[in-house]
């Protein structure tokens, strides 16, 4: 019995077969074989295009070949079902590129496909373009093959990338944004939310003056390329301007020599701008060490010794942070720290007497100054991140509703901006 089931479903499935083969349709080449240069990219890539095929679907696949002849040999450069690919699923913008599912489309990356010459390059490269020959074999499980003929192409370099155009009107929106607000600020006195550290500061550095005790001033551990540092070097100019005008003591230890070169010049301009420049000297900015525990053992040492009326940590900072703000706090003096490292926020919390967290570092030259181009500058950054958290509230209710009801294009409309190519 079990025996007369197998040989029927056997040749139920023989009848299925042959049916499925005869209804299937024929293979014939691909219709609308073009082979162009990738658009909008550095080079190397091609975008093959080719009509939908009554052929596609699962049974069936297609196979790229390349060649740096028209002869060949033939490389695969790939191969995929032949419900797969069409132009629609080309990673583009709505601006610069417009697919459908009634073309198939093929981004084709050419190099490491060739041999590469004794100069370096690939054989059918040139130091501008690649040039190659292309053509699709359609496939199917029954063996059947269908190839078209070799189109040629051309694979080059574009000067502009059009995808990207949105970071270009971003750019250009937010220097118009910061121009505004630079100009605004040279009429208007904005207001900038207190930051109690920095009113406290004038406090700290008069005690200085009349103790007779030296301020310390630290840069934090990164160089000069880095922006803590970069703010922390800015606010150093303001508190040299101060301290030039009270007569208080300034020493800044440094652990990068470069970073020492550059505060040297600004603590000169800044006595010279307090009208002080005879009280100004080389050996306020010294340099100790470059290994990060070295440093903080000299300027332990040194907090100690001098006892100093205010320490400032300003800048990027590791492990040292406690370290250094700990001896500080031991010896009484008024600490202040402003720092955008996270992980050490807690440190100064418990150990200073003010700390300025995350962006108010960057806040905080522009609130001591008043300068109209640094407090323009700092508006037109809340400006932007306010328009920032407005795309983002919008862009996500766009893309609920169009995902609920099936708007697939107004996702792509609202998604895409936001998007970086």
């Amino acid at each position: 019995m079990m025996k007369k089931l197998f040989v029927f479903s056997a040749v139920m499935r023989g009848f299925a077969c042959a049916a499925a083969f005869a209804s299937a349709p024929a293979l014939y080449p691909v219709a609308g074989l073009t082979a162009q240069d990738m658009p909008y990219d550095a080079g190397g890539v091609v975008l093959l295009k080719w009509r939908a095929m009554p052929y596609d679907g699962p049974f069936a696949s297609y196979q790229v070949l390349v060649s740096s002849s028209a002869q060949g040999p033939w490389m695969k450069a790939a191969a995929f079902r032949s419900d797969k690919n069409f132009s629609d699923g080309i990673k583009l913008p709505f601006w610069a590129w417009s697919g459908s599912k009634n073309a198939h489309a093929l981004r084709v990356e050419l190099s490491g496909l060739f041999p590469v010459s004794s100069s370096g390059a690939a054989a059918p490269a040139s130091r501008f373009e690649t040039r190659c020959y292309c053509k699709v074999v359609a496939t199917d499980e029954y063996g059947a093959r269908a190839e078209s003929a070799a189109v040629p192409a051309v694979a080059r370099a574009n000067w502009f990338s059009l995808p990207r155009l949105n970071n270009l009107v971003y750019a250009l929106g937010l220097w118009a944004v910061f121009l505004w607000f630079i100009m605004r600020a040279r009429r208007k006195d904005y207001f900038l939310r207190r930051l109690p550290g920095l009113d406290a500061l004038d406090g700290a550095l008069g005690r200085a003056a009349e103790t007779g005790r030296p301020v310390y001033y630290l840069t934090g551990r990164l160089d000069i390329s880095s922006m803590s540092t970069i703010a922390a070097v800015s606010i150093l100019g303001n508190v040299a301007e101060k301290t030039a005008a009270y007569g208080a003591a300034l020493k800044v230890p440094h652990i990068d020599p470069l970073t020492m070169t550059v505060c040297q010049e600004i603590v000169r301009q800044s006595y010279a701008s307090a009208a002080r420049p005879d009280a100004y000297r080389d050996d306020m900015n010294f340099f100790l060490s470059s290994e990060q525990f070295a440093y903080t053992a000299a300027v332990d040492g040194m907090i100690a010794r001098d006892r100093p009326a205010a320490c400032i940590y300003t800048g990027y900072y590791y492990a040292e942070s406690l370290l250094l703000a700990e001896v500080g706090a031991s010896v009484g003096a008024v600490q202040i720290a402003a720092t955008d490292a996270e992980h050490q926020l807690p440190f100064f919390f418990t150990t200073c007497d003010y700390t300025l967290m995350g962006e108010e570092l960057y806040a905080a030259s522009a609130y001591l100054s008043r300068d109209p181009v640094q407090v323009g500058t700092l508006r037109g950054q809340d400006a932007g991140k306010a328009a920032v958290l407005a795309i983002i509230a919008l862009g996500l209710l766009a893309t609920t509703l169009g995902t609920v009801f099936g708007w697939r294009e107004l996702v792509r409309v609202v998604t895409d901006p936001v998007t970086s190519f």
